[in-house]
């Protein structure tokens, strides 16, 4: 049989964990006249629950992801790139030419695709922008209604200081697409959509998107093990509680010990041993990425990984704040009811670590 696990990229289809509550939240939403924005820590799902539901909706769908833009002209550039490629040419020519800015052309030969550039002056960097962002409209009056997706959407003033304004001012007006605003940074994503100051106050409807149920991925996990392994039961219990049902982690531990399963039989070290191997492969990785930490956030992350209270650091109470807000913002931490790192296998080098 084919690995039943999947991580590292988009996941769909038999590789999709359960979700249906939610999928039918989002379905719903994207049914409606309304905008939908999700929160949760990083490789928590969130773009695979959307494009789970966006699969089966027949419409057009425009993903952006906003950290790999680097300013408003590229913002602009690749969004019209996206739409050209979901776009016959001569659907889209008759757009272009009302563009106050036109932008240059070009089909690659060697890829097939359009190569799109502006070259907008200083002081009318948006203007491009909102000419692309107004031909999404006149896509969803003339034809199917557009789904544009915006992940990493948190990142929007990193672009410029006036972009949420100035976006804000055009897609209001926007009653043929969906807005779809995806955010990994909890307290910024909130900053834009709740915060009475900000144009994006309460602009759709919000989701904040948990871990799945422990119930829920255990029969997932217990279920597509149950074809190598008849200590599925014990599997599947112990992969969670190193995981702590992390959706990311969970499958990729799970598909570790399905390669191994392949390979050997079953012995009680089996979670210690993929462990072990994962741990050591990103090693190199792990201490990089520790060296480039500070000497605080160091030790509040020893502090968590070992589960000891935040409060037992030798630190300014100030310190161990503006320690815990940076690291959250970095994604090395994430929180609910209390602090955990977000990578298993990153704490687990960090115990061994100190215990070595």
């Amino acid at each position: 049989m084919a690995n039943p696990f999947k991580f590292g990229s988009v996941v769909d289809n038999d590789f999709f964990t359960d979700r249906t509550r939610e999928s039918e939240e989002v379905a719903t939403i994207l049914g409606s006249s309304n905008h939908l924005i999700i929160i949760s820590p990083r490789r928590f799902g969130k773009t695979s629950l959307v494009q789970k539901v966006t699969n089966t909706l027949n419409r057009p769908v425009i993903y952006i992801d906003l950290q790999l833009i680097t300013d408003v002209p590229d913002f602009a550039t690749q969004l019209l790139k996206k739409i050209l490629k979901i776009n016959r040419w001569e659907h889209i020519k008759q757009f272009l030419n009302n563009f106050r800015i036109v932008p240059t052309i070009a089909l690659n030969p060697q890829s097939d695709t359009m190569e799109v550039s502006f070259t907008p002056t200083v002081n009318s960097n948006f203007t491009a922008l909102e000419d692309v962002l107004n031909v999404l409209e006149t896509m969803g009056e003339k034809g199917k209604k557009p789904i544009v997706i915006f992940d990493e959407f948190q990142e929007i003033t990193s672009l410029s200081k006036t972009l949420p304004k100035q976006l804000r001012a055009v897609i209001q007006h926007h009653s043929h697409v969906n807005y779809v605003f995806l955010g990994s940074m909890e307290s910024m994503m909130r900053s834009i959509f709740e915060s009475k100051k900000s144009p994006f106050y309460h602009f759709g409807y919000l989701m904040t998107l948990q871990k799945i149920p422990r119930k829920d991925f255990f029969n997932y996990l217990h279920s597509r093990f149950s074809p190598i392994t008849n200590k599925n039961h014990e599997i599947a219990e112990q992969i969670l509680d190193f995981t702590d049902n992390h959706p990311y982690y969970t499958q990729q531990l799970a598909f570790y010990c399905w390669n191994f399963l392949e390979k050997h039989t079953y012995s009680p070290s089996l979670l210690h041993d993929v462990i072990s191997t994962i741990v050591r492969i990103h090693d190199t990785d792990y201490e990089r990425l520790w060296n480039t930490l500070t000497q605080t956030d160091k030790k509040i992350l020893i502090t968590i990984a070992l589960q000891e209270k935040i409060s037992s650091l030798p630190l300014p109470t100030s310190t161990t704040y503006s320690g815990l807000h940076r690291l959250l913002a970095q994604g090395y931490i994430i929180k609910h009811t209390y602090y955990e790192l977000d990578d298993s296998f990153f704490k687990q080098w960090i115990i061994e670590k100190r215990n070595s």
